[in-house]
């Protein structure tokens, strides 16, 4: 029996344990899918996931998918062959997921029907429904439309990257004509109301490409006699990389939206097409967008662009979406005295987005205001359209501050909004820093230098998620907030390596990339190796974003060979592979998709009952650990340690949400043990919070104290 792409791949690799990142990375868009499977979740956000997929998957293409383009064109020999397999494999994979979306699609339209909520096509519409669709599309779409004849004597015009268009297929008297028509969503929506059917209850919903096809004559009314007209959906994802020439003597801003339009006109990575357009019309299209033969030509079925149903509308009960839960406030920092003293009076630690976000906001509204501030430092990397924290910061300065601001400017999709911030920021008079060449800020640091009893003290912020007061209510991030001065100094430093990167910092307490992060993990792995091997009881636990980095796989895998218990929660990719005898045996990981995204990072190591927690920034990527600014802070308050092994732990039992990441990378449910319950971590996790109270499931090792194996 022949093998599949995938295990064909698996077979060639000279690193059998060491699974492809771009592959596991499709296991976790897997898990994404699942959700929207799970008929646990209500049924308005099992359709907001499948968006949520096929945004992941246009990313994936429009990233991972072009550097393994550019790895095939630009190598030679077994890593370009081993290359090409890789592209397949991930072709093979996909177009396997994109079957199951199809399948899920189905079963959700048929259950929205069932609970009132229709999605109809241009066929399905009785008179007065076409009616009112005509008037829409003469009112609002046939003013938005802008048709391009294709014609093989002109060049076709550049398309948008991630935009809707129709393939049309014109059969006129003097034969067949095409052309291509962009669906309008950005300015009209994707889902339209239409009015109920006679005698019907429920909610009528027609989705904008269909009311083009239903009207799609009146488009070339008066340009073609025609017989008959068809329309296909397609989309581009193109190459999301940016080629910024350092040589050429001109602003950073300037680059950056110089590369911006590149991208616009950058290769495409994958064509995905309706597979029921016809083969001249698909041949045509390949011919005259020149795709090649590592182009991903991925058919699919009517529609495309199904990144739309993140915003899908709910027409139903308030149960078909997720119950809002209200934040969960912090006491002490809701009384009438002033925050900077609570600060003072002990470490503040908050977890995005059970807590509100609006504490971090109101630390910097206070700065503002506060006549004993002298200072503000922060690192912007992905902010709030209308960010109330960038009108804080123009407010301090307003004030009579220093502020401070370093804006990353190649913050991948956000790199138009940084520009703007910038100019704004620079404009209100703020010193903008835009970090240091080759070296992404990503960082989640702000500093403020407060004048206290006739000398400077600093109020430090370190966090693993954005200043962002939309993201922090999806995803779930840790917040530190600390008057540790050895902390504050160290957080200076790296804003002074940010303006003044020859200077090599020398921190007291944290670990940064590029500098120490990888050798003070390292160093932390290794300690916990000569207790295993000194016969103590050795752990690690390991929260994260990604591992992909082969020298922390590599170190992990020694470890556990030591006889290192090693837990991973891993919510993306995993290259490193658990559980494989006289490997990896003592390594056991899983992935969480829930509710909110998973996003904090946390690093912890049991040290023979003194237990090091380390959180930030940073995930175990080479690119995060040498190529970044990035920060790993310990965690010294030992009622926040607690809370984060109380989240870990509970994390670790989910047998809800929770998915086994094996050697295969098949996304196995966890199910309970026997005469055990349910434990869904998102969940007990917010009641835990709130009321102090843990579900029941074994604790952790993590605090007990240390003893010999032969002692027990």
């Amino acid at each position: 029996m022949s093998l599949t792409p995938i295990e064909e791949l698996l077979a060639d690799l000279d690193e059998p344990n060491s699974y492809p990142r771009e592959l596991s990375w499709l296991s976790f868009n897997a898990r994404v899918l699942q959700e929207a499977q799970d008929k646990e979740v209500p049924l308005i956000q099992r359709v907001r996931y499948l968006g949520i997929f096929s945004n992941n998957l246009d990313e994936f293409f429009r990233v991972r998918v072009a550097e393994v383009r550019r790895l095939i064109s630009l190598s030679s020999g077994k890593r370009h062959q081993r290359a090409e397999k890789l592209l397949a494999a991930i072709q093979y994979r996909v177009l396997l997921l994109q079957q199951d979306f199809e399948v899920i699609y189905a079963k959700l339209l048929r259950e929205l029907a069932r609970k009132g909520v229709y999605l109809i096509n241009e066929t399905q519409l009785q008179d007065d429904q076409l009616a009112f669709v005509e008037a829409f599309f003469h009112s609002k779409v046939l003013p938005e439309l802008e048709p391009i004849l294709l014609r093989d004597d002109q060049p076709i015009p550049n398309l948008a990257d991630e935009s809707l268009y129709l393939a049309v297929d014109i059969d006129t008297n003097s034969g067949p004509q095409y052309a291509l028509l962009e669906v309008p969503t950005n300015r009209l929506g994707r889902f339209i109301e239409i009015p109920g059917r006679k005698g019907g209850k429920g909610r009528v919903f027609i989705v904008l490409d269909n009311i083009i096809r239903a009207c799609l004559p009146q488009v070339f009314r008066g340009v073609f006699e025609i017989d008959a007209v068809s329309a296909y959906c397609f989309k581009f994802s193109r190459d999301a990389e940016l080629e910024i020439d350092a040589s050429i003597n001109e602003s950073l801003i300037t680059k950056m939206a110089s590369g911006l339009k590149q991208r616009r006109r950058a290769d495409a990575v994958r064509f995905v097409f309706d597979e029921q357009i016809p083969k001249r019309m698909l041949d045509y299209l390949r011919k005259r967008f020149g795709f090649g033969r590592y182009d991903s030509m991925i058919p699919g079925a009517r529609y495309h662009n199904s990144k739309d149903f993140m915003s899908f509308p709910n027409a139903g009960s308030k149960t078909l979406e997720f119950k809002p839960l209200p934040t969960i406030p912090v006491d002490r920092l809701d009384t009438e005295g002033s925050i900077f003293t609570a600060i003072r009076e002990q470490d503040v630690f908050l977890y995005y987005p059970y807590h509100p976000f609006d504490y971090l906001l109101d630390v910097l509204k206070t700065a503002a205001l506060d006549p004993n501030v002298v200072t503000i430092r922060i690192c912007l990397y992905r902010v709030a359209k209308n960010s109330r924290v960038v009108d804080a910061l123009v407010n301090a300065k307003d004030n009579g501050k220093a502020v401070q601001v370093v804006v990353e400017l190649a913050a991948r999709f956000d790199e138009q909004a940084n520009i703007a911030w910038a100019q704004r920021l620079t404009d209100a008079g703020i010193e903008v820093i835009f970090g240091i060449p080759g070296l992404k800020v990503h960082s989640k640091l702000f500093l403020i230098e407060r004048r206290e009893s006739q000398k400077l003290c600093y109020y430090s912020h370190i966090g693993t998620g954005n200043f962002n007061e939309n993201t922090a209510r999806l995803y779930t991030d840790f917040s530190l907030l600390t008057f540790d001065q050895s902390i504050g100094r160290d957080v200076a430093k790296v804003f002074d390596f940010l303006k003044y990167n020859y200077r090599r910092p020398e921190y007291e307490q944290l670990l940064g990339s590029p500098h120490s992060s990888r050798p003070g993990l390292m160093a932390m792995i290794d300690r916990e190796i000569k207790h295993a091997r000194d016969g103590y009881r050795a752990e690690i636990i390991l929260k994260c974003n990604n591992i992909v980095d082969p020298q922390f796989s590599s170190k992990l895998y020694e470890a556990s060979q030591a006889g290192v218990e090693i837990r991973l929660i891993v919510r993306g990719m995993c290259s490193l592979t658990p559980g494989v005898p006289g490997l990896s045996e003592n390594i056991q990981a899983i992935s969480i998709v829930d509710r909110y995204l998973e996003h904090a990072r946390v690093y912890v190591f049991h040290n023979r009952g003194r237990p090091d927690y380390y959180f930030g920034s940073a995930d175990l990527m080479m690119r995060n650990i040498d190529f970044r600014v990035e920060v790993l802070c310990p965690l010294r308050d030992p009622e926040a340690q607690k809370t984060v092994q109380d989240i870990l732990d509970q994390q670790w039992h989910d047998n809800v949400k929770a998915r086994r990441i094996n050697i295969e990378q098949d996304n196995a449910s966890l199910l309970p043990a026997k005469h055990s319950g349910k434990l869904h971590a998102q969940e007990t996790i917010y009641r835990y919070l709130a009321t102090g109270k843990l579900p029941r499931y074994p604790k952790s090792t993590m605090t007990r104290s240390s003893k010999r194996r032969s002692k027990g």
